[in-house]
């Protein structure tokens, strides 16, 4: 993916509920348009940051794993 994401969020090593409400808060922090990228080790983010965005309307462009983590890249939409 081209985008480059204006903030990161490394949740890597963070076991549930964690990664969410970290990202909840990096989320509320960023402007309307921009772009989170999160990364994390937990499988269950993979549920849980859908949800995440379905819930709150944010954007979710990009789910993506490998062996050892978990990728996710969010375009943050207005509340």
């Amino acid at each position: 993916m081209s985008e480059i994401p204006d903030h990161h969020l490394d949740a890597r090593g963070l076991l549930c509920p964690e990664p969410v409400m970290l990202l909840h808060n990096k989320i509320r922090a960023a402007a309307v348009g921009e772009l989170l990228e999160v990364l994390a080790t937990d499988p269950s983010t993979t549920r849980d940051i859908p949800k995440f965005c379905t819930f709150l309307g944010h954007e979710l462009l990009l789910q993506e794993h490998d062996d050892k983590e978990y990728r996710f890249l969010i375009r943050k939409q207005a509340s």
